[in-house]
C-alpha cells in the first residue's frame, strides 16, 4: 500500500558522534532543511551521512564498501575526537506525526580493529519504540567476523526491517555539473551519477507518457527563469545517444530549437533539479542549487520545492551560501540549521536550529530578514585580509 504525500517517511532526527567535522550532533530535521555554514564547516560531510546509509544497502555497496569509498575509518573519524573514539550514527525515521515515538530508529556504532578493518560495535533497530534488533548478539560473540557486516545490508537478516533498508536506498544526492551533461559520451558506464553524467539517460529510461508529463511541468516551472522556453523534448542521435532539445520563441513564427549543448549552465542545472524532484520519493540532498542562477531566480527555489512537498511529501535537504535562497518568507526558523566551527583549534563543528538561537530570533522581531541575520553568522573572520594577498 502506497503512503499518501502527508504520510511519506523522512528523517526526523539525527545524532552523530565523531563523524568527520562533528564531535557530537543532536538535531531535529524538518521536511525542508537548509544547511548554512562557513566554507569547510561540514555541510557536505553532514549530507554524506545520509549517502553513507544509502551506500550500505545499495547494490554493489555494503558496510565495508561504503567505508572504503570514503578512505577508511580514520578518514571518517572527527579530528577533534579522542584518538580511539568510536563513530556513531543514530537516526529517527517517521512521518512527523509523533516526534516522541518514531516509526523507525537505526543506530550504528563502529571503529576499526588492529588490522584497520572496519568493525561493528553496535547495531540497533527499533520499530515504533520497541527494539527488534540488538547487536552484538550470541552469533556475533561466537563468530566475530560477522561484525564486519551490518544486518541492514543482508537480505536474509533484514526481513523484519526491510522497509527501513528500502527507505535508506531511496536517498538521492544531486550536485549537477552542466559540463558532464554536455559530454557526448557522458552516460557510458554511469548509473545514477550524482553529478548528472547520466541525466539524459535517466530521462530516456522513463516511459514516454511519464517523461512528457514531467517535461511539461518543468517547462512551466522554468518560465520564471527562461520565459522564452516553450517546449522540451527528448531525441536520440544516430548512435542512440539521448539529447534534450528546447523550443524557444523569438522573431520567427515557429521559434527556434536548441540542443542541450546550447543551454546555459543555469538552465541545465534547473532542469536537473526539477527532474530530480519529480523522479523518486525518498530524501533528496542538494548542494548549492543556486550556482549559475540569477539571484531573482534563486529566490523562487524554495517555492518550487514547497510545491514538491505538497504533492509528494518528499524531504529535501539543501546546503547553501546564498542570501537570496533564504529570502523567502515561507521558510521556518526550524528549517534552517546553522553550522558553527569550534572557536578553539581542535574543536568540532556544532549544528543548531536557528529557532533555538536567541540573538537571531531577537533580530527577526525587529524587522530583519532571515537572510540578513543568518548569512553574516557564517562569514569568515578577517575575510578582508584576502584583499592583501600578493601585496
Amino acid at each position: 500500500m502506497r503512503r499518501s504525500a502527508s504520510k511519506a517517511l523522512r528523517f526526523t532526527k539525527i545524532k552523530l558522534q565523531s563523524w568527520r567535522n562533528f564531535t557530537e550532533v543532536d538535531v531535529d530535521l524538518q521536511r525542508r532543511v537548509f544547511l548554512i555554514g562557513p566554507n569547510a564547516s561540514g555541510k557536505s560531510n553532514f549530507l554524506d551521512v545520509f549517502r553513507f546509509l544509502r551506500d550500505i544497502v545499495s547494490v554493489g555497496g555494503g558496510f565495508q564498501e561504503a567505508i572504503r569509498r570514503r578512505g577508511g575509518v580514520s578518514k571518517l573519524r572527527c579530528l577533534a575526537a579522542r584518538r580511539y573514539s568510536n563513530i556513531v550514527i543514530h537516526v529517527h525515521i517517521g512521518n512527523g506525526d509523533d516526534e516522541n515515538v518514531p516509526d523507525w530508529e537505526y543506530e550504528l556504532d563502529f571503529n576499526q580493529d588492529k588490522q584497520r578493518r572496519p568493525y561493528i560495535l553496535r547495531e540497533r533497530v527499533a520499530k515504533s519504540g520497541s527494539d527488534i534488533l540488538r547487536r552484538p548478539d550470541k552469533e556475533d560473540v561466537n563468530d566475530p567476523k560477522r561484525r564486519t557486516q551490518t544486518y541492514l545490508e543482508q537480505v536474509y537478516a533484514n526481513q523484519d526491517f526491510r522497509d527501513l533498508a528500502d527507505f535508506f536506498r531511496s536517498v538521492h544526492y544531486l550536485h549537477i555539473v552542466p559540463q558532464l551533461i554536455r559530454e557526448p559520451d557522458r552516460s557510458i558506464g554511469k548509473s545514477n551519477d550524482p553529478f548528472g553524467g547520466d541525466f539524459l539517460e535517466q530521462i530516456a529510461r522513463t516511459t514516454e507518457k511519464t517523461r512528457n508529463a514531467r517535461l511539461r511541468r518543468i517547462v512551466n516551472a522554468l518560465r520564471v527563469a527562461v520565459p522564452q522556453l516553450e517546449e522540451l523534448e527528448l531525441q536520440r542521435d544516430i548512435r542512440g545517444t539521448p539529447h534534450l532539445r528546447g523550443k524557444y520563441k523569438n522573431w520567427r513564427s515557429r521559434g527556434t530549437w536548441q540542443m542541450e549543448e546550447q543551454f546555459s549552465d543555469g538552465t541545465l542545472r534547473l532542469m536537473g533539479l526539477l527532474w530530480a524532484t519529480l523522479d523518486g520519493n525518498g530524501p533528496l540532498l542538494l548542494e548549492e542549487p543556486e550556482l549559475s542562477l540569477h539571484p531573482e531566480v534563486v529566490r523562487y527555489i524554495p517555492r518550487i520545492f514547497a510545491r514538491v512537498h505538497r504533492r509528494s511529501g518528499r524531504q529535501i535537504l539543501f546546503s547553501t551560501h546564498s542570501t537570496d535562497l533564504l529570502w523567502d518568507k515561507g521558510i521556518g526558523l526550524d528549517e534552517v540549521l546553522l553550522l558553527l566551527p569550534g572557536e578553539k583549534l581542535g574543536d568540532g563543528t556544532s549544528i543548531r536550529a536557528v529557532s533555538g538561537i536567541d540573538r537571531i530570533e531577537e533580530l527577526l522581531k525587529y524587522g530583519s530578514s532571515l537572510a540578513e541575520v543568518v548569512i553574516p553568522e557564517t562569514s569568515p573572520k578577517d575575510a578582508q585580509q584576502l584583499t592583501l594577498w600578493g601585496m
